[in-house]
């Protein structure tokens, strides 16, 4: 599923282009990720417990994908069930994932974050382009997860099998622009604890820890880039999530 798709401008090419920004991370910038809901599968958008409306931030996504356990392509679609949208597929998918231009934001001291540029809000503390990234691992895989199209920032797990136990050590790799990455920040668990120190990840874009729950895992990488359009906003944020559900014990 494909919505009108927005033009990545950004030409940034090397690490050190991020690695020379005094821009302090925002801890609370929200992200999209897969959750259960009522047996269902929904995209959410939101921090920690905060499960914002998505459904009329639809627009704003580029592409909705599913996939088998090999990777190959699989249809699915969105549809709005009452304040969320969930995943409707006609036939059976293993991984669903999602991109999002979210668009350009400015704040000012007392406000909150509003829909224009430093160019309308030229007296603007901060202002930022953010894109937002999603995968969500349904099933079991066969095949190790490929660099996904659309996706500029990515979670790949090291390896295709997931500990099914909270507290075992689990390997992640970030990947920008089909590279990887080092010095991207790692929340281990975004929704229980937004406001963990982060972790960063190696030389070789990897970071090991263990796993938080037994159930819902939503891991996310962020990395700020510069501006390409100086005018309208001071950086760029990439935030990207990688979700999974590790089975509780049989009733």
């Amino acid at each position: 599923m494909k919505f009108s798709s927005r033009l990545f401008a950004t030409s940034l090419t090397a690490a050190g282009a991020f690695a020379s920004l005094a821009i302090a991370m925002d801890a609370q910038a929200h992200g999209i990720w897969f959750a259960q809901r009522a047996r269902q599968l929904a995209l959410i958008y939101g921090i920690g417990a905060d499960d914002l409306d998505m459904v009329r931030r639809l627009p704003l996504l580029n592409t909705v994908t599913g996939y088998d356990a090999d990777w190959k392509p699989v249809p699915i679609r969105l549809r709005t069930a009452g304040a969320i949208p969930v995943v409707d597929s006609d036939a059976p998918y293993a991984a669903t994932a999602a991109t999002m231009d979210y668009g350009i934001w400015s704040i000012q001291p007392g406000q909150d974050w509003v829909n224009k540029g430093r160019d309308e809000n030229p007296t603007a503390t901060r202002a930022e382009h953010t894109y937002k990234y999603t995968v969500h691992l349904e099933k079991p895989l066969n095949k190790e997860m490929p660099l996904l199209e659309g996706h500029r920032l990515q979670i790949v797990p090291v390896s295709k099998t997931i500990p099914q136990e909270s507290g075992k050590p689990f390997a992640v790799k970030v990947y920008f622009e089909g590279k990887p990455f080092a010095g991207a920040e790692i929340l281990t668990d975004f929704v229980n604890d937004p406001d963990m120190p982060p972790l960063k990840t190696g030389p070789d874009g990897i970071a090991t820890f263990r796993l938080r729950n037994q159930g819902l895992n939503v891991i996310a990488a962020t990395i700020i880039g510069k501006t390409d359009q100086p005018k309208k906003y001071d950086y760029i944020e990439y935030r990207a999530t990688l979700s999974f559900v590790l089975p509780h014990a049989e009733e």
